[in-house]
């Protein structure tokens, strides 16, 4: 395939290195020093486009690809509050868009771990509930976007909570979500589950950003010739 990197900072040239190792092209690199120079031509030959940018710029990148009739695979979190936007043009415009918060695929896993924890400790009303992630200090948005999604995962599963807050807890059915920024921390997520008696605690700790990078590229691939809105659960039929 021929692929566009939008957004080429440190996960950028991950997908790099992940897509020529698996026999793709790189055609077009898009960064702060040519994003608002880029000509009809840029983009010719394109088949899918990878955007790892930033919150502020992410609906913008992915509405030109979409112009231009290129997928988009989205890991930009910090601006979901267009995402449904987005969603909307695939049904009616029949555009191809694939996004995740997260693209490890033991990450992923990881969501399905925490939504069946949740079910489990629904009935155990004397445990609460909290969730903590940690990054590195490049990293611009808190909650990470897979805090969020954890958050979600609970808030779907456990009557006892309806809502998430950053830091503290101030309501009683809310999950409190603590952020750290250290070092060059790939991303890691802990959910604790304390009673008067003990703690339960499930954690993923991601070692570097090639497992982010190769979700990336598997879902390129994955959406070649699709159209339609994708997550990681279509990618790996979970």
């Amino acid at each position: 395939m021929n692929i566009a990197i939008v957004g080429y900072g440190k996960m950028g040239k991950e997908i790099e290195q992940i897509a020529l190792s698996r026999g793709h092209k790189i055609l077009l690199k898009v960064d702060k020093t040519n994003q608002d120079t880029l000509t009809d031509e840029d983009f010719k030959d394109i088949d899918v486009a990878i955007e790892f940018s930033i919150p502020e710029k992410a609906y913008t990148n992915i509405n030109k690809c979409l112009n231009y009739n290129i997928p988009v695979v989205c890991g930009t979190t910090g601006w979901l509050d267009k995402k449904d936007s987005i969603i909307e043009r695939c049904k009616t415009d029949n555009k191809t868009f694939f996004y995740a918060s997260n693209y490890s695929l033991g990450v992923n896993l990881f969501f399905k771990l925490n939504e069946n924890l949740a079910k489990i400790m629904d009935q155990f009303s004397e445990y609460k509930i909290a969730l903590e992630e940690t990054h590195h200090t490049q990293k611009l948005d808190a909650p990470s976007g897979t805090a969020i999604t954890l958050a979600q995962g609970i808030i779907d599963n456990n009557k006892s909570i309806k809502s998430w807050e950053q830091e503290c807890k101030t309501n009683e059915d809310s999950l409190p979500i603590k952020s750290f920024r250290e070092g060059n921390v790939s991303g890691n997520h802990k959910i604790f589950y304390e009673s008067e008696f003990d703690k339960i605690t499930i954690e993923h700790d991601a070692k570097n950003r090639k497992g982010f990078a190769l979700g990336a590229v598997l879902a390129a691939e994955f959406i070649k010739g699709k159209t339609g809105y994708f997550t990681m659960n279509d990618l790996l039929k979970i």
